[in-house]
């Protein structure tokens, strides 16, 4: 008889058997789910794994596309989800060590999501009506044989209703509201798959509204005026005190009076300093609009890259709200540990030599997790992106440590004919935090040089320079979960999938976040006929009922029913107008499919568009004047391709966008023979040399092939000669540099 530990993950349950053996770790797997058997202390512990969620929520009989349904239960994803057939074997293996164990342990992720996990596998699979608990955030040796010695007896029961009641929530809103859209739509003859739900329908509605403003706004002109000048040879530009004059006439009279005037004078002069506090600590959400500040990663993909460092021991917990770092993590043992990993060595001890610790912990709070934080173990080898979330968490906990930084304003009043313009310019006295930071401080350092109440300035010119008032901003995939967090929509682990969700249904599209027409016309159709599906403040009601739940405030069954009440109402209304709806829908879905398509003006007809097209081997672009015009393009099929909304500027055909999974955007020509994809140069001579077998190279990567030259959709490259068996490649320039 043994103790059975649960985790939710392959990588975690190594971890964990791992830092609690006392002698040797065996390795076994069952139909080839691994687990994990030791020895700790006078106990026998087998650790097993799941691999996420190994149940989810289905009907328990499926009576056709009928709505609105409650009927549900758990089943395994492995029998209801065809992607999730994996999953069985873990499911198996669990099953089959539960019969002789003789307690368990639940050490899944401490939130929500690894709660319901966990209550899951206990309650179905072990057939136990409750288990130790395991609450950890960080996957280190130290850390985790702490969690094993104080697990709890109970799992935690709040945490595990208020995650179960939010499953059940967003599967009776998402399942009944869909099908009701997407039956609509069946009613004109035609299938579109919709999708909407509990926060989808007011994410997207926030989208739209933004959308909105955009499209009425009425640019409002108005007038600056610039001086530029110099002061003991070194350029001065000031801006009038007015800043935006509404009235030309008057920016005109200050023009008129300031007109060829040769010098002004410093009528005034104002130097301040300020201290500038070091950043808080990252919780999830500021980690995800940081990571897309900085290097231009979605915060989905942030998420992943940081739940691997996590897994990977390198890293705390991601997924929470907490902008706190207690004393508890041992500040001293990770900086020691940080010190010894070449890149932070001297930052490490700089901080070390410092009298105390503390760092500047924001008011967020989590009761499950500390802020994110570096476990000061080095990662493996890490990708490209992987190496850039890492550093900005390192940097970050290492300048929350840091002293202030000190900036000085310098302000001068320069007056031109009585006219006053303002010239400002401000530098950093003392990096403090900023160098933990770098190159992650994006402050402007403007000088003004050291100028007396007085002196004279000599004027080059006074210009009126023009503008307009400008719409506002559309979201980015960081400013909009920022304002769904803001407005307490969703949680801090599902605001990033909810946005993809909205991309991948055709809502929306655009790194700034474009609503489409489809997206346009759901939310209007939706305010038409049924505006209770969109109301911000039901989302936000059962948010706040979840929380009372967690707490024990609340009871799980009432929300529910509460829950049925309103639901069963909204699928009426959508019911009773579901022809206008389908009718609304169908007409906006047709217009963002040919928005959506449309690459550019056909270069060889000039009279047809050049669309994407999908055939019995993927998918193409070509014109769609064919067969008058029989012109096509090739499109790859490793990516997601979108409009670039723009022509080569070298040979004028169609540029388009390919997107893949984990890399940046690529921006491409359609014509195979555009200039832009010919090397030139010392790199051109080199290719040529090798495509000729004059130059011969082994493969860096398999050490057996030989590097060829290789063509694609976006130009010339080196591949290895055993593709597919090595997949080695290799820009042409990087041979030559």
């Amino acid at each position: 008889m043994y103790e059975l530990i649960i985790t939710e993950k392959p990588a975690a349950a190594k971890k964990i058997a791992e830092a609690l053996a006392d002698g040797k770790m065996i390795n076994e797997a069952y139909q080839g789910a691994p687990y994990y058997k030791v020895t700790h202390g006078k106990k026998d512990i087998v650790v097993a794994c799941a691999v996420g969620h190994l149940y989810g929520l289905a009907e328990k009989e499926k009576k056709g596309w009928k709505f609105p349904v409650f009927d549900i239960e758990w089943k395994p994803v492995s029998e209801t989800v065809k992607s999730s057939s994996f999953t069985k074997k873990y499911l198996n293996a669990i099953k089959k060590l539960a019969k002789d164990a003789k307690e368990f342990t639940v050490a899944t992720d401490y939130d929500q999501e690894g709660e319901v996990i966990g209550l899951n596998v206990v309650r179905y699979v072990c057939r136990q009506k409750d288990a130790y608990r395991m609450k950890f955030s960080t996957l280190t040796k130290d850390e985790l044989r702490q969690a094993y010695a104080d697990r709890s007896k109970h799992l935690d029961w709040g945490q595990a209703e208020s995650g179960e009641a939010r499953h059940f929530l967003d599967w009776y809103n998402g399942i009944n509201y869909s099908r009701a859209l997407t039956a609509a739509i069946k009613t004109t003859g035609a299938f579109k798959l919709m999708s909407t739900g509990r926060v989808q329908g007011p994410a997207l509605k926030i989208i739209v509204s933004r959308e909105r403003e955009i499209k009425i706004f009425v640019p409002k002109p108005f007038w600056q005026i610039e001086l530029f000048g110099d002061y003991n040879g070194q350029d001065i530009i000031a801006w009038h005190k007015e800043d935006k004059f509404w009235e030309k006439s008057k920016a005109d009279d200050v023009i008129s009076k300031t007109k060829n005037r040769k010098e002004a004078e410093i009528c005034n002069l104002d130097k301040k300093q300020f201290s500038q506090i070091p950043p808080f600590p990252f919780d999830l959400t500021s980690m995800q609009v940081e990571a897309y500040r900085c290097h231009n990663i979605s915060p989905k993909e942030t998420l992943e890259i940081a739940q691997d460092l996590y897994t990977s021991g390198c890293i705390s917990y991601p997924r929470t709200s907490s902008q706190q770092l207690p004393p508890a993590i041992g500040y001293a043992k990770v900086l020691n540990d940080l010190a010894k990993q070449k890149q932070y060595s001297k930052l490490a001890k700089r901080l070390l030599k410092k009298s105390s610790l503390k760092p500047n912990n924001g008011k967020k709070t989590d009761p499950a997790h500390p802020a994110i934080y570096p476990t000061g173990i080095a990662p493996p080898e890490l990708t490209e992106r992987e190496s850039k979330i890492y550093d900005l968490i390192v940097k970050r906990f290492l300048a929350t440590f840091a002293e202030n930084a000190v900036r000085e304003t310098m302000t001068a009043e320069i007056s031109c004919s009585s006219e006053i313009f303002i010239a400002k310019g401000t530098r950093t006295i003392e990096k403090g935090w900023h160098e933990f930071y770098s190159p992650y401080v994006k402050l402007e350092e403007i000088e003004l040089p050291n100028m007396k109440k007085g002196d004279k300035i000599s004027v080059s010119k006074v210009e009126l320079i023009s503008k307009e008032t400008l719409p506002p901003k559309r979201y980015t995939p960081a400013s909009i979960i920022k304002e769904l967090e803001k407005r307490n929509l969703g949680t801090k682990a599902t605001r990033s999938e909810i946005v993809d969700t909205l991309f991948q249904r055709g809502y929306v599209q655009g790194k700034a976040i474009e609503a489409t027409n489809l997206g346009i016309s759901t939310i209007e159709t939706l305010e038409k006929y049924c505006p209770k599906i969109l109301d911000e403040e039901l989302t936000r009601h059962f948010e706040e009922e979840m929380d009372k739940i967690r707490e024990g405030h609340q009871k799980k069954e009432i929300i529910l029913e509460d829950a049925k009440e309103a639901i069963i109402k909204i699928t009426a209304e959508l019911k009773k107008h579901q022809k206008e709806i389908g009718a609304d829908l169908q007409k906006a879905n047709r217009e963002t499919q040919d928005e959506m398509s449309f690459l550019g003006i056909c270069p060889t007809c000039r009279e047809g568009n050049i669309m994407i097209r999908r055939g019995k081997f993927g998918a193409f672009a070509a014109c769609n004047k064919y067969p008058d015009c029989k012109t096509i393009f090739s499109i790859p099929k490793n990516a997601l391709i979108k409009p670039a909304k723009k022509d080569c500027e070298v040979c004028g055909f169609p540029k388009v966008l390919a997107i893949k999974k984990a890399r940046q955007a690529m921006e491409f020509c359609l014509n195979p023979k555009c200039p832009t994809k010919l090397v030139e140069g010392q790199a051109g001579e080199d290719a040529k040399a090798i495509a000729k077998g004059e130059v011969k190279r082994k493969c860096p990567k398999c050490s057996e092939g030989d590097i060829m030259l290789r063509s694609s959709i976006y130009g010339k490259f080196y591949g290895c000669s055993r593709y597919p068996k090595c997949r080695y490649t290799e820009k042409l320039q990087s041979n030559s540099e």
